[in-house]
């Protein structure tokens, strides 16, 4: 096997289709056919299966293109790092919703004083989509929040953050002196989508507790769901800092759940293929160092 073959390998892989990867890498079609041929013969494995017109990966397939990407792009940022040695560097950094909303501005800036020449990217989605983006080597690093059971991402935890239970103003749990998780549940829930790390981190917690979340409604969005309690539709929970403005406002209430904080850890995460570059190690010391809740 040689770097071509693996090339070849992650060009089929992404296009699922021969006759376009093979325009992607100004190659026949007989030659990218072969040197597919060539490495499942080498491992004595299959790596797509053809389904009708279309091309699917198979189980060896997803393991070899999870380990393959990695090594093509390192190979490739080695050779544009050597071509282009007097150029400005790229950092690449992603971010689950309320730590991209509430924490990566501050640290991107601190970074960008530090390294003024250094072009940065970011991109803030939920936690399904910044872990596709870091097995795709899409992008360097990640902060996260909640747990990332994945065996090719790496983990520290750097931080915790809270979620508020809130409710509309006059709603009946108010006039109760304690507040019990079952107690939620007995009220319409408005949640964060699946997918998203607020949602994973409250379905754990709930099914911790041997409860399961049913949800009346369901949304990406914080200022839906905060908009949508305070109607009067049902009640919430929600990153503590993303609806502070809106509890002191009056435009939603908290209350305290007795038997539940709600607390969960956050965490830089990165693939474990990765090659941390000085740059990507000194960001990750910046986390370390702004948040210090962990230690």
């Amino acid at each position: 096997m040689t770097l071509k073959h693996l090339k070849i390998f992650v060009a089929v892989y992404r296009e699922m289709n021969i006759t376009h990867a093979s325009e992607t890498l100004h190659m026949t079609q007989p030659a990218v056919t072969r040197a597919i041929q060539e490495l499942e013969k080498y491992y004595g494995v299959r790596l797509f299966e053809r389904m009708g017109r279309r091309l699917c990966a198979t189980m060896c397939g997803e393991e070899l293109y999870a380990r393959a990407v990695h090594i093509t792009d390192a190979f490739s940022e080695l050779e544009h790092s050597l071509r282009s040695w007097d150029e400005s560097g790229l950092l690449r950094i992603g971010a689950s919703i309320t730590l991209g909303s509430f924490l990566l501005p501050k640290l991107v800036k601190t970074f960008q004083t530090m390294h003024p020449d250094l072009k940065i990217y970011a991109t803030v989605s939920k936690l399904e989509t910044i872990q596709e983006k870091l097995s795709d080597n899409k992008i360097d690093v990640a902060l996260v929040e909640g747990e990332t059971p994945s065996e090719v991402i790496r983990r520290e935890c750097f931080t915790r953050d809270t979620l508020q239970t809130i409710v509309p103003p006059g709603h009946p749990l108010l006039s109760k002196d304690t507040i019990l998780l079952q107690d939620l549940l007995a009220c319409p829930l408005l949640l964060r989508d699946r997918g998203s790390a607020g949602r994973a981190f409250l379905d754990h917690v709930f099914a911790a507790h041997g409860y399961t979340a049913n949800p009346v409604w369901e949304s990406m969005s914080t200022q839906a769901l905060v908009n949508a309690t305070a109607a009067g539709i049902g009640i919430s929970i929600l990153p503590a800092q993303l609806v502070a403005r809106d509890i002191a406002s009056g435009k939603v209430t908290a209350v305290p759940v007795a038997d539940e904080s709600f607390t969960r850890n956050n965490y830089i995460i990165w693939h474990r293929q990765k090659y941390l570059t000085g740059t990507m190690l000194e960001f990750i010391e910046l986390c370390r160092r702004s948040c210090q809740a962990c230690r």
